[in-house]
């Protein structure tokens, strides 16, 4: 098989990072956003049943169709908007189910409709390089804020990372995960105790159609995600340089998602931070192999579906700081790449750098995250010093 001839280490190793950082930067997010629906412990561990399976199917199939990274995510915007609306609006489980059917229908709807990558085709490749980079650098950022809480830990990881770039740059990731996970061990810091030895059973919860539901949960849901997750996600395929079939991507993560939302796939997207992980260099130096790191990524999140509660608090035992330093040290090419991108042609040179600080900024807006505003700041700015009105005489 063609998957087992293109294996590296290195992109296993991204593959792993990837879903290290997909799962621990949100999952405390996923429980409290259930918890808000007044889930049970089996309906919470069914949430990660099903989000583990969404996504791995999601992530390995295409890739292996198509010799190309695809990767998926669930929606964190998405788990903090229904984490507020649930606690707020005191909707059931039900409701919330009937919720992500409706938000999953119209993403499957502006995806196989095309309405979406047509969208995305107007937007000029420096604003889209200039969105990847500001959804990055605040991860870039946050390997030297972590160094104020555990700064041994990521002067460690730093320097491992560094060395092993100068001495075999295809392994830096995963040598500078290794060598924080053995310091944090050493010095106790990992949280064994956390770890919860259960697996993981899909529980079915019959859906609830309420206007009140679709206003709160299934609208903002679908903004949200359409907005601050499918909108880097394409960027990032974009800007380092595949050519994927935009359209039923999105298509099948409203499927995928419409499919499983009964057992608790509140939203599946395009991925952006782990994409550019597993998209990258450092996955392999050959972009035609890179969709193995997208296989193995896959591969891991199901086995997050099996063993649910297992693998999640097992990451949970992670320190933060472990977490976000891998996370930054992972991005930082891409980081990089994505400012000499935006910046590469003066006459688009204001407009993305603009693009780049309101997404690095967070700022949110009417619920929509900054990297929806940050498109539409760039692309605001690179119309009003670019546009000439047309004249029907010539002079």
């Amino acid at each position: 098989m063609q998957f087992f001839k293109d294996f590296s280490l290195s992109a296993l190793s991204a593959g792993f990072v990837a879903m290290l950082v997909g799962v621990t930067s949100s999952v405390a997010l996923v429980f409290q956003a259930a918890q808000a629906f007044g889930a049970s412990a089996a309906q919470i561990s069914s949430w990660m049943w099903a989000l583990g399976w969404g996504i791995g199917l999601c992530c390995a199939l295409p890739s292996l169709l198509l010799r190309k990274p695809v990767m998926v995510a669930w929606s964190t915007p998405g788990a903090a908007v229904l984490a507020a609306a649930g606690l707020a609006g005191g909707f059931s489980m039900a409701e919330a189910v009937g919720a992500f059917i409706i938000s999953a229908a119209l993403i499957a709807l502006l995806g196989f409709s095309g309405w979406f990558e047509k969208l995305m085709d107007r937007i000029p490749a420096s604003i889209a390089a200039a969105l990847l980079a500001g959804v990055l650098a605040r991860f870039g950022l946050q390997v030297f804020e972590s160094a104020q809480t555990a700064q041994p830990l990521v002067l460690v990881m730093l320097l491992a990372y560094l060395l092993t770039r100068r001495l075999s740059p295809r392994y830096a990731v995963m040598v500078t995960l290794l060598a924080g996970v053995a310091y944090a061990a050493l010095q106790g810091q990992m949280r064994w105790e956390q770890v919860q030895w259960s697996m993981a059973m899909p529980a079915w919860t019959t859906p609830s159609f309420s206007w009140q539901a679709c206003v709160s949960l299934a609208l903002p849901l679908f903004v949200v995600t359409m907005a601050s997750q499918n909108l880097p996600g394409v960027a990032v395929i974009r800007a380092t340089g595949y050519q994927l079939p935009v359209s039923r991507l999105v298509g099948m993560t409203g499927i995928a998602t419409l499919l499983l939302a009964p057992f608790g796939a509140f939203s599946l997207n395009l991925a952006a931070i782990t994409a550019a992980m597993c998209m990258g260099p450092e996955a392999h130096h050959d972009m035609n192999k890179r969709y193995t790191a997208a296989v193995w990524c896959g591969l891991l999140y199901i086995l997050m579906g099996i063993f649910g509660a297992v693998v999640a608090s097992l990451l949970a035992a992670f320190p933060k700081e472990l977490v976000m330093a891998t996370a930054g040290l992972a991005l930082l090419s891409a980081i990089g790449s994505g400012l000499v991108a935006a910046l590469q042609q003066e006459s688009s040179r204001e407009a993305a750098l603009i693009t780049f600080l309101v997404t690095l900024s967070g700022v949110v807006i009417a619920g929509v995250g900054s990297a929806f505003w940050g498109v539409v700041a760039g692309s605001l700015a690179l119309f009003v010093q670019q546009y000439r009105p047309w004249r029907t005489t010539q002079r």
